[in-house]
């Protein structure tokens, strides 16, 4: 059997299971890259050589890479293509590992992605005016 691209592996996945948009998956794979560029600029010894990148690490990855694409339309696209919380993105993480786009260790697992932040808080409160921030902190 021929090795199967990305695309032609979305659309695998997407018959299985159509709660994410065929977008979102890129997004997620080009998440990761960004990810991992990121951690290896942060932390010398995890640079040049490959290295696993936790649930709770491409969780942040993905959200500061979602509000460097779509700065405060990031909770937007990401709701329209069905990702609306944490447990999404290992849905899709886990979607990709089972089709070896992606792959995992032996202590990984889907409840690693469980909330770690609320859409509210990592794409709607950075670009909310600080008055309002404050008056929500009191009341």
């Amino acid at each position: 059997m021929p090795e199967l691209n990305f695309p032609e592996i979305i659309d695998l996945i997407y018959k299985e299971d159509s709660r994410y948009d065929k977008k979102a998956y890129d997004f997620v794979r080009q998440g990761l890259d960004h990810t991992v560029k990121e951690i290896r600029k942060q932390d010398p010894k995890r640079a040049g050589r490959s290295f696993h990148v936790s649930g709770p690490e491409l969780l942040e990855g993905m959200r500061v890479y979602a509000l460097e694409q779509f700065g405060p339309m990031a909770r937007t696209v990401l709701e329209e293509w069905g990702i609306k919380r944490c447990h999404d993105f290992g849905a899709i993480v886990f979607n990709l590992i089972e089709y070896n786009v992606f792959s995992k260790t032996d202590q990984d697992r889907v409840e690693d992605f469980s909330e770690v932040y609320t859409f509210e808080d990592a794409f709607t409160q950075p670009f909310l005016p600080k008055a309002h921030l404050a008056s929500n902190r009191k009341g």
